[in-house]
């Protein structure tokens, strides 16, 4: 499963991470949304150990998802060393988020 990330837990979780981070934006009343968590999940399981892969939930965590320019979801961002590297918005095949994080490891 992805991590849940949350404002409180950001910094520390995904800018101080001295691996690359996958963070899905997502709510839970967003379609889509519910069509990309499971690949995340996925994800999650098949990069433990070399990336961090979470979560965070917009309705109830708006600080980093307005920092980010996180205007429609799922928006899923890439980060390495703090910074953002990738970003997909919308729905992408499962290869597009594996891809993303591969080129980083």
């Amino acid at each position: 499963m992805a991590l849940e990330i949350t404002d409180a837990t950001f910094e520390e979780t995904v800018l101080k991470s001295d691996k690359p981070v996958m963070v899905d934006f997502w709510a839970a009343w967003c379609g889509p949304c519910r069509m990309v968590g499971p690949i995340i999940d996925e994800i999650s399981n098949e990069y433990e150990g070399k990336a961090v892969v979470g979560k965070v939930d917009v309705d109830t965590n708006q600080e980093f998802a307005a920092k980010y320019g996180v205007r429609n979801i799922p928006t899923v961002l890439v980060f390495q060393n703090g910074e953002v590297v990738g970003r997909q918005v919308g729905v992408a095949p499962k290869n597009a988020y594996s891809e993303a994080l591969d080129s980083l490891l």
